[in-house]
């Protein structure tokens, strides 16, 4: 498995929502949903209508840690959850593959990702890029790394901040400035 970045660019954000957009509602919407909960990708896959519709809280166990999870969706994601659901089913899938009555598998949600983020010109983005994302920007907005650690259930504030980027951001930026 490769090692994957967050997206630090916020017009480079807003430029994959609007290439996905144009692909299908589906993969924008994987993508909004991606970084706005920092969930993984196992999590959000198998998700259907019934888990998010009308929704303040997602409720989930995790497939990796087997903990159960709460997690806020904010008000600006309830307007896209609403909007995305209009006209669904509850027994439906968020992510319905268009070939079997499943959600897309891991590895079509990385080509999804994957392609996209190619086309703009990003590297080392997978799907994770949408977890880290979001809790790079969340630390950058909060400078909450204690509150971040929760979310993502890591062990150590220092997993977290080398998870999102920081550690890499804090490097690059000392090293710029040095020179003998």
């Amino acid at each position: 498995m490769n090692f994957v970045e967050p997206i630090r660019n916020p017009g480079k954000i807003e430029e994959m929502k609007q290439l996905l957009l144009q692909q299908s509602e589906r993969n924008y919407f994987l993508f909004v949903m991606g970084i706005n909960t920092g969930l993984r990708i196992s999590d959000l896959l198998p998700l259907k209508v019934r888990d998010v519709k009308g929704k303040s809280h997602l409720l989930i166990f995790e497939k990796k840690t087997k903990k159960r999870k709460k997690f806020k969706l904010n008000a600006d994601l309830r307007e896209e959850i609403a909007r995305y659901i209009a006209g669904k089913g509850p027994d439906e899938y968020l992510f319905a593959s268009t070939k079997r009555p499943l959600p897309i598998t891991r590895v079509r949600s990385y080509q999804i990702i994957n392609g996209a983020a190619s086309k703009l010109g990003l590297t080392e983005i997978g799907c994770h890029t949408m977890r880290k994302t979001f809790g790079y920007f969340f630390y950058k907005r909060t400078r909450d790394i204690a509150t971040l650690q929760l979310i993502f259930n890591h062990s150590h504030p220092q997993i977290t901040l080398r998870y999102i980027g920081i550690n890499q951001d804090i490097m690059d930026e000392a090293v710029e400035q040095f020179s003998l």
